[in-house]
């Protein structure tokens, strides 16, 4: 009887486990709106755009992100990998644009089921 309890309590465990949800990451990517991704962000981030990597506030961030999304409009977004482990995770995507294909790193961490962006590297 204690062993059925045992593993009914660690099926259970595992079944509520929740990854943090990047649809709202991935679709302000797919659109190329940097405002959206305002309410995703941590207050400071790591941001690493052509070639130069600094820590950002999360207002200075959505700036930086917004200018490179209107030079580089997004045609779409494709996750190509996420994953989530404890209380962190990252998602690397493809970002093609009009002029050339991007690939994107995001790592964050976890509240809950929500997603917040600790730092991103658009190569």
């Amino acid at each position: 009887m204690k062993r059925l309890l045992i593993t009914f309590v660690l099926i259970f465990s595992f079944l509520s486990l929740k990854a943090a949800d990047i649809t709202s990451i991935s679709n302000a990517f797919k659109e190329g709106n940097a405002t959206t991704l305002a309410t995703s962000m941590d207050s400071e981030i790591d941001l690493s755009l052509s070639g130069v990597n600094e820590k950002y506030t999360g207002a200075d961030a959505i700036e930086l992100l917004d200018a490179f999304f209107k030079s580089n409009k997004p045609s779409g977004f494709t996750v190509l990998h996420h994953a989530d482990k404890n209380e962190t995770g990252f998602v690397v995507g493809k970002l093609p644009s009009e002029s050339k294909e991007y690939r994107v790193n995001i790592t964050y961490r976890a509240e809950g089921d929500k997603a917040i962006i600790q730092s991103i590297r658009i190569e």
